[in-house]
């Protein structure tokens, strides 16, 4: 009796086995829902890559208060990501010269139009510099896009991309942002993060 107990569990495991598919373990390295590439150019040669200064970047409603005051933020923290690895651009910054960054868009029910507003400041120093009379440029940029979802395999489930992307800076006394140019605008798609999809010139 002993034999045949273990003789059906060696069979069981067997089959259970056998039934495992490759795609049954989603890899690392599959596409996941892409995140938003910014890159900074100088405004001066459109071909040339130029770091903002101190800059600070993170949502909108991020560090608003209930009555809609925005309290900037005052140190890195676990909303402000300084980086995620040197071969991946930061998601959130606070507080560095970088030309890229890659901003998380926010994930909707599917065919709906989202819109999301990010803080990009900078000159951030002189905002935390209490010793200081100037003080940071902060300018907004508007984002509007539709969520759709994307089967990627079994193990992996779905992915989101985002289409009819569009943006634009919101208008102010001083703005530091010369002028948007959005790079999918022939597909106006955002499916991975192997390309630039917005050049913001400063």
């Amino acid at each position: 009796m002993k034999r045949l107990i273990i003789f059906l569990s060696f069979i069981t495991l067997a089959i259970a086995n056998f039934s495992c598919e490759r795609d049954d373990i989603c890899a690392e390295t599959t596409s996941t829902t892409p995140r938003l590439i910014v890159e900074f150019y100088d405004n001066d040669d459109f071909e040339v890559l130029k770091n903002v200064p101190r800059i600070t970047a993170y949502g909108e409603d991020l560090f608003t208060d209930l009555d809609g005051t925005l309290n900037e933020p005052l140190e890195a923290s676990d909303k402000i990501i300084l980086t995620l690895g040197s071969e991946t651009p930061p998601s959130y910054v606070f507080n560095i010269n970088s030309n890229k960054i890659a901003l998380p868009l926010r994930i909707g029910p599917e065919n709906e139009e989202i819109t999301v507003r990010y803080v990009l400041e900078k000159d951030t120093n002189l905002r935390l510099d209490t010793n200081n009379t100037q003080t940071s440029n902060i300018d907004i940029i508007e984002i509007k896009y539709i969520t759709e979802f994307v089967y990627v395999s079994r193990a992996c489930g779905y992915k989101s991309i985002f289409t009819q992307l569009s943006i634009s800076s919101v208008t102010d006394n001083d703005p530091w942002i010369a002028n948007i140019i959005n790079d999918v605008v022939t597909e106006n798609i955002v499916e991975n993060e192997d390309t630039t999809h917005v050049r913001i010139f400063h």
